[in-house]
């Protein structure tokens, strides 16, 4: 009886009862313990020669396949021999056991994002795979994203183990680091199955510094099962038992600098950061832009400035106070719907109103206020005055048709200024191209401004347009897409420049000038101290009231031409404007402030302008 036989002998006789016990016990465990499982009923599964028989995995049960066999490695090993230029020969043995496939794939990274705009890359050539017991060895790849798969097939389906050996060159793997070359390498992993044993050798040929190795996801940085370098310190060897789905082996070995002269290499990225980044050709194209848009300012300058100039020369002859003999005529006699125009190069809602008025004033219209008492709500009737039109302006006889022209084209005496809205938009569009056409043929303008708008924003839309589409395809395709941006950037200055494009002839900056005098004596509102008749007065003061709309200065001269009526002893109406019973020019102000704007809001409901 050995030792231990003899100490447990004398436990047994000092602890008679725990003995006992522990004998039944035991009895009772060997029966379990003895008895073999369902899965290993049956026959073994074969192993190299010299083996035992390969113990079951852990992954045995989430895997099974018919006849009690999952699909799975059985073992991976990889021998990496570094070559000169930094070529790694890498020979892959692999143990496979099928379950009714014609191969298998393994996903290698072949690609790592190293900075915003850069990618490091790995590149695998020469694969080639070989078989010594009839398993596949027909190799195809295929590159997504930052993966490269690898497969293998057969011709027919396979069970059980085969082992394939797979093999390949491999190209910027190699990392200068100083003193020191590194391989890095995921040598073992990217498989769909579970890997039972993963083994790795780096043969550096030289003396090898340092190792490690990492195991899990493809970044981990949990070591592997074990990692050493041979006696001669000439081979790093790694380990890993049990690999997931998905896991890598990844080793690294540190070499002696200037083993391979190896180089890592890099591609550039094409991202959105890539394809808007700052080059020869897109700093040319922003060279470009700043100089077309420095053009664009300079022919601005060149055609608004000559306005400003010519204004600046004849402001001082047209700030001269308008009323002169018995005329009582605007400066070079323009009307407010041409004024209006000139001054903002656009026929807008403010002057039609202001011709309106105008049409009232010279006694082709007459304006009557309704009772709001009576009908409860404001409101105004314009009535036709028997008066002959030849003295009308094309504009201003359009305008006078479209006021007093029935939707079924019928003419009519009257019409209530809540029955314009939405009634004759046609019209008024013929009105404003009428306007435009008069101070082209008063030889304001060379060109019809809107004209002259629409074409340059008609073409920096469509350049608009063409950059968008040029910037997508740009950014989808190569790093140029500032110069789609560019374009861009010059459309949209186009578009937005061409609304001053329309440039005044001299002849129409002078009456601008002109104009501007005849503003200031409008602003001012006082009225000359001279011997002219109240009625003649009120006449006056009515005949710029219209202007006084397009200026914005309604509430003010309004106020003026009451006072002027005021004046007139028995004066309780304008000629050409009627209040309802018991209303007298104290109100006119009020009246005519409201009247311009509900004219102005019908006409806009036309949506014509």
């Amino acid at each position: 009886m050995s030792g231990l036989a003899a100490l447990s002998g004398v436990a047994a006789l000092r602890r008679p009862r725990a003995a006992a016990a522990s004998l039944v016990l035991a009895a009772a465990l060997v029966p379990l313990t003895a008895s073999p499982s369902p899965a290993a009923s049956g026959p073994a599964e074969p192993g190299p020669a010299g083996a035992g028989p390969a113990a079951p995995g852990p992954h045995a049960a989430r895997s099974a396949a018919p006849g009690g066999q999952d699909e799975r490695v059985l073992k991976d090993e990889v021998v990496l021999r570094t070559g000169s230029g930094g070529v790694v020969r890498v020979r892959e043995t692999i143990a496979y056991r099928f379950a009714g496939q014609k191969g298998f794939s393994r996903r290698f990274v072949t690609r790592t994002h190293d900075s915003v705009t850069e990618d490091r890359v790995y590149e695998l050539g020469g694969l080639r795979a070989s078989s010594p017991d009839g398993g596949p060895t027909k190799v195809t790849s295929s590159e997504s994203g930052t993966r490269t798969t690898v497969k293998v097939t057969g011709s027919g389906v396979l069970d059980g183990r085969r082992t394939v050996v797979l093999e390949y060159d491999l190209r910027g793997a190699i990392t200068p680091r100083g003193a020191a070359e590194e391989l890095r390498w995921a040598a073992v992993g990217g498989w769909k199955v579970p890997v039972d044993e993963a083994r790795a050798t780096v043969d550096g040929g030289t003396t090898i510094r340092d190792v490690n190795c990492f195991a899990g996801p493809y970044d981990s940085a949990i070591g592997c099962t074990q990692y050493y370098t041979n006696h001669t310190r000439t081979q790093g060897i790694f380990t890993q038992q049990q690999l997931l789905p998905g896991e890598y082996l990844t080793v690294v070995a540190g070499l002696p600098a200037g083993t391979t002269k190896g180089r890592p290499i890099y591609e550039r990225r094409h991202t959105v950061a890539t394809a808007f980044s700052v080059n020869g050709v897109t700093g040319a194209a922003l060279l470009g832009l700043l100089v077309l848009l420095g053009g664009g300012l300079l022919a601005l300058y060149l055609l608004r400035g000559r306005d400003a100039r010519v204004v600046g020369r004849r402001a001082a002859e047209g700030d001269q106070a308008p009323v002169a003999g018995a005329g009582f005529e605007p400066p070079d006699g323009v009307r407010p719907g041409q004024i209006g125009t000139l001054i903002d190069e656009q026929a807008d809602v403010i002057d039609v109103t202001a011709t309106i008025v105008d049409l009232a004033v010279r006694g082709y219209l007459l304006i009557e206020e309704e009772d709001r008492a009576a009908t409860g709500r404001l409101d105004w009737t314009l009535r036709r005055l028997d008066r002959p039109s030849g003295e009308l302006l094309p504009y201003e006889r359009t305008l006078l048709d479209a006021l007093l022209t029935a939707p079924d084209g019928a003419p009519r005496d009257a019409v209530k200024l809540s029955e314009l809205g939405g009634t004759f938009s046609t019209r008024l569009a013929q009105v404003r191209s009428a306007m435009y056409d008069d101070v082209v043929k008063q030889g304001w303008f060379a060109r019809r401004p809107d004209t002259v708008r629409s074409r340059w924003t008609v073409a920096g839309l469509a350049l608009t347009v063409l950059g968008v589409a040029g910037t997508v395809a740009l950014a989808l395709l190569t790093d140029y897409a500032l110069v789609g941006l560019a374009v861009i950037i010059a459309g949209a200055a186009l578009a937005y420049g061409g609304q001053y494009m329309p440039a005044k002839t001299a002849r129409g900056a002078t009456v601008l000038a002109h104009t501007i005098g005849f503003r200031a004596f409008l602003e001012r509102g006082t009225l000359p101290d001279d011997d002219l008749a109240s009625r003649q007065r009120i006449a006056l003061f009515s005949r710029f009231l219209p202007y006084a709309v397009v200026f914005d200065l309604v509430p003010k001269w309004a106020e003026t031409v009451k006072d002027a009526g005021e004046r007139a002893q028995g004066a309780d109406n304008l000629y050409w404007y009627e209040g309802p019973a018991e209303w007298d020019l104290s109100r006119f102000a009020e009246s005519m402030r409201t009247f311009t704007l509900a004219t102005s809001g019908s006409i806009s409901q036309s949506r014509g302008l």
